[in-house]
C-alpha cells in the first residue's frame, strides 16, 4: 500500500493519486487539512505503528512506499485558530511521520534527512560543484560594503534567500543600494549573473525529463510580474549532462529532484540548486512529459513504460 502525505488539492499529489488509480495500485492518503483529526502511534524504532485519520486507519507496516509533499500545517487556518494545543498536536503527528519516513525500509520521495541540504543554498552549492557542475561566483553577507564591492566587480548581480524557503530571484540595481543597510539583519546571497538559457530537469530515480525555459525574466516562475512571457518545451539533454543530473540527485539521496540548470553562452552548464519537492506538474502540463507516470511507477515499484 502506497502512502501519500500532503494537502488535498495539491497538483502533484492529486496527479500521482490519479495515476495510481489508473494503475490499480492500492494507496491511502494522509490529508494535512485534516491533521487535527489525525493520530499517529509510533513504535520504538520508528518503522512501525498505527495511523488513524478521517480518510483511513492503517498500520504503518502495511506501507510499501511513501510520497511526502507536505506543507507547514501550522499555517492552516484551523491550526492557527486552535492555538498552542493545535500546534503541539501538529508537531507530534508530523514528527512521528517524518521519523517513519527516515527509518522505514521502503522507497520514500523524499527522505527528510536527504532534503535538509536544500535548507542552506550555500551548502548545497558546494555539493553541486563537487558533482562537476559550474556554480556562479557567490557571496553571502550581512555587510553592505561587501555587497557593494561584489556588485561593482560583476556589474550584473542577482540576489536571493540563503534558505530553502521559496524566494523571488531579483537583479540588484543602483535603486537597491540605499536598502543595503538591511543586510545587517538578514544574511543575503548574491551571485554573479550568468547569461544563458534555463532548463528545469526532473530526475525520477534513473529517468530524466528536461524542460527548456524561454523567458526574458530574471525569475521565470514570476515572469508575469515582470511583464515578461515564458515558454516551456521538452528538451533532450546531452547524455553527459543528463548523467550528471542523475548522479547529483543520487548523491543528495533524492530519488525525485528538480534540478535548475543554465547553459551559458559559452556552453558551460551551471547548476543553481536542487529542489527536493518539485512541482513537476507545472512543467508536465506544458511539455506533455510523463513525469507523473514515472513518479507513480517508482512508488509502485514498476519501471516506467
Amino acid at each position: 500500500m502506497i502512502l501519500l502525505w500532503g494537502l488535498s488539492g495539491d497538483d502533484p499529489l492529486e496527479e500521482v493519486a490519479g495515476e495510481l488509480r489508473r494503475m490499480r495500485r492500492p494507496h491511502v492518503r494522509i490529508d494535512q487539512r485534516a491533521i487535527l483529526a489525525t493520530r499517529v502511534d509510533l513504535d520504538a524504532g520508528g518503522a512501525a505503528g498505527w495511523v488513524d485519520s478521517p480518510a483511513a486507519s492503517f498500520a504503518l507496516e502495511e506501507v510499501t512506499a511513501l510520497y511526502a509533499r507536505n506543507y507547514d500545517a501550522r499555517r492552516l487556518d484551523a491550526v492557527r485558530a486552535g492555538g498552542d494545543e493545535a500546534a503541539g498536536h501538529v508537531d507530534t503527528v508530523e514528527t512521528a511521520l517524518w521519523c517513519f519516513a527516515d527509518v522505514a525500509s521502503i522507497p520514500v520521495l523524499n527522505p527528510p534527512s536527504a532534503m535538509v541540504s536544500n535548507n542552506s543554498k550555500p551548502f548545497q552549492s558546494q555539493l553541486i560543484r563537487a558533482r562537476g557542475f559550474a556554480v556562479p561566483e557567490t557571496v553571502v553577507t550581512t555587510d553592505p560594503d561587501v555587497a557593494v564591492e561584489f556588485w561593482r566587480r560583476h556589474r550584473v548581480v542577482i540576489y536571493k534567500s540563503t534558505s530553502g524557503q521559496r524566494s523571488i530571484v531579483n537583479r540588484l540595481t543602483s535603486a537597491h543600494l540605499e536598502r543595503l543597510e538591511d543586510l545587517r539583519w538578514c544574511p543575503t546571497q548574491l551571485q554573479e549573473y550568468v547569461p544563458g538559457r534555463d532548463y528545469r530537469v526532473h530526475v525520477v530515480d534513473t529517468q530524466v525529463f528536461a524542460t527548456e525555459v524561454i523567458s526574458g525574466a530574471d525569475d521565470y516562475r514570476y515572469a508575469a510580474r515582470q511583464g515578461a512571457e515564458v515558454e516551456l518545451r521538452g528538451f533532450e539533454l546531452p547524455a553527459d549532462v543528463a548523467a550528471r543530473c542523475i548522479e547529483l540527485a543520487h548523491a543528495l539521496g533524492l530519488p525525485l529532484a528538480g534540478v535548475d540548470l543554465r547553459r551559458a553562452v559559452d556552453g558551460t552548464w551551471f547548476c543553481f540548486e536542487v529542489n527536493p519537492s518539485p512541482c513537476f506538474t507545472y512543467y508536465e502540463s506544458h511539455t506533455g512529459q510523463p513525469i507523473t507516470r514515472a513518479v507513480a511507477g517508482f512508488l509502485a515499484g514498476a519501471a516506467y513504460q
